[in-house]
């Protein structure tokens, strides 16, 4: 049975997207057969992988809202052992829809159930909100993993996210991890980004990966190829940045060492 990762954050513009297509293409290459589904509207990771998201028949929306097979809803995609499941501009009118739906937190975890046995990893790319949409993905998956760009509200953000993770562990999702948080957009250039880098780590080092994602030209291009970037330029550093983390993920999950409030990792890279 495939383990389900929802890499969520409130906050727009923190890496979402590129590490949901990028930890799953890593995951995948290092032959894990993964499973993402585009849990957002703006469908970036859907483009990102080559989907034509405009003529799209079937999408995540057509499962959760019309109850499709999400079989029938799955697309392959260019690099091997990853699977799509897109989303559809759609999707942005379905939590009004879902509203007045008994358990509609439950609905997008009854669509995952279905396909879970096929997949070793699962990977949920949420919208930028806490809203009903992020909250389906929370109480689907086992864990959440949180991309973190290294800026001086960083902080501020993850805090708001750990306490919607703590009401759904208390109301929904009682086994709901906490994967990690990964540091992402990192430019060792920069004194600020240190300083955040110090201070995330400092403040939550019981959660952080010691795979830090660095800002790179490649990883920004590879989209617009529809790609990831593991495909676009195999030897840059952002692929070396997300083999390693992907590395980092999959030992913490062999060993049974998924970070929860209860259990906690190593020290940290500095």
């Amino acid at each position: 049975m495939g383990k389900v990762v929802a890499i969520a954050n409130q906050k727009g513009g923190v890496g979402k997207t590129t590490t949901a297509i990028n930890l799953g293409a890593s995951l995948a290459i290092l032959e894990k057969r993964v499973l993402l589904i585009d849990a957002d509207p703006q469908a970036n990771c859907s483009s990102g992988l080559g989907i034509d998201v405009h003529h799209l028949e079937n999408s995540i929306y057509s499962c959760m809202i019309s109850g499709l097979d999400p079989s029938k809803a799955i697309h392959s995609t260019d690099t091997p052992n990853l699977d799509i499941i897109p989303s559809h501009i759609d999707l942005v009118g379905a939590e009004i829809e879902i509203v007045s739906r008994l358990r509609r937190e439950y609905i997008l975890k009854g669509v995952i159930d279905k396909v879970k046995d096929d997949y070793d990893y699962i990977i949920i790319d949420c919208m930028p909100s806490l809203g009903l949409l992020t909250l389906n993905a929370l109480t689907a998956a086992d864990s959440v993993l949180i991309p973190l760009q290294t800026e001086i509200f960083a902080l501020e953000g993850l805090s708001k996210l750990k306490n919607t993770i703590r009401l759904v562990q208390e109301q929904l999702n009682p086994d709901l991890k906490i994967e990690g948080v990964v540091l992402s957009m990192f430019d060792r250039r920069l004194r600020l980004g240190k300083i955040v880098v110090k201070e995330v780590q400092d403040n939550s080092k019981d959660y952080v990966f010691d795979t830090i994602i660095h800002r790179n030209s490649k990883i920004s291009e590879a989209p617009n190829m529809q790609v990831p970037v593991l495909l676009y330029a195999i030897t840059s550093k952002g692929s070396r940045n997300f083999l390693k983390l992907a590395k980092e993920f999959l030992s913490r999950n062999e060993e049974g060492s998924v970070v929860s409030n209860d259990n906690k990792s190593e020290a940290v890279e500095k």
